[in-house]
């Protein structure tokens, strides 16, 4: 499937059915309703709910949540993502607190923290960024941070407020290969990505990325994916399958067998990344607490 060529998009089924390995458990259990609970209560948005993650019976049920901060409304249109687009509120700059205190509440050991581009506002939301880190090290001293940041444009001196703040991993994805970013990713690009994970890497941090796999890629694009990323410094890689939100996102073009995901995580090993979680329910935060312990480069 070539970029952005209706011809082909037309002619993939619109809902493939799903294999037996896609099947996930029903969201119950105490856990799962205390962190529901918790997250209404305080106000706060989850990218679980917000981007249908499929695991989100499983991680909630484990007591763990991935927050979304500055507000559920993003800014860019990404023809993948089941995140709402449009005009966002204004920033709550008390958001970060209810953060930490929520994190405190749920007694986690590790947190991960995501956001919706904001392109709206001047610093793409990095100062909130910033704040939010600081609360969760204030009132959490014992919780290890992931954070899944955006390119801010590549507006360098905002990434720059994370690598200050110093969360223990942080996370930008590629989503895509090259040929498809584009189509997948409207307004970013690429090497702009990669350049995130290298002046992370650069700046001292522990670098993470993600690539979803079914949207159309070739075999040989994910392995140079992989290359790219691991040239660029980065040390923890997740590959899942893509999963078609709702008739309007992107089809799934195919469904990638475990024995690909497998073949791909051999791969990325051999390349010198340190950690690959690779499978068809994996997501950027999937296990993200066993990430935590990678070596840096």
């Amino acid at each position: 499937m070539s970029c952005g060529t209706n011809t082909e998009q037309a002619a993939t089924p619109e809902r493939m059915k799903k294999p037996d390995w896609l099947k996930v458990k029903l969201p119950l259990g105490e856990n799962y309703r205390n962190v529901r609970n918790l997250v209404t209560d305080n106000k706060l948005h989850t990218i679980c709910e917000s981007g249908s993650c499929p695991n989100m019976g499983e991680c909630w049920g484990e007591g763990t949540a991935t927050f979304m901060i500055l507000g559920n409304i993003c800014t860019r249109s990404c023809g993948f993502c089941a995140v709402a687009t449009g005009r966002p509120e204004p920033a709550d700059w008390d958001e970060p607190q209810r953060v930490a205190e929520a994190i405190n509440l749920m007694k986690v050991k590790h947190a991960v923290i995501t956001s919706v581009d904001r392109d709206d506002m001047k610093d793409g939301g990095a100062t909130i960024w910033y704040n939010t880190i600081k609360a969760v090290r204030a009132l959490n001293p014992g919780t290890t941070l992931e954070t899944l940041i955006p390119d801010f444009k590549g507006e360098w001196q905002n990434l720059q407020l994370i690598i200050d703040a110093a969360p223990e991993v942080v996370s930008h994805n590629m989503e895509t290969v090259e040929r498809l970013t584009r189509m997948v990713r409207i307004q970013a690009k690429y090497h702009r990505s990669l350049e995130v994970i290298r002046r992370l890497k650069d700046g001292g941090m522990r670098t993470k990325s993600g690539v979803m796999l079914g949207l159309g890629e070739e075999k040989e694009e994910v392995l140079a994916t992989l290359q790219h990323l691991a040239d660029n410094g980065c040390d923890v890689v997740t590959l899942g399958q893509y999963l078609q939100p709702t008739p309007k996102h992107l089809p799934v073009v195919r469904f990638v067998h475990p024995d690909e995901f497998s073949f791909y995580k051999e791969e990325g090993l051999k390349m010198g990344i340190n950690y690959v979680e690779s499978g068809p329910l994996v997501r950027s935060s999937y296990h993200s607490e066993r990430h935590i312990g990678t070596v840096a480069k």
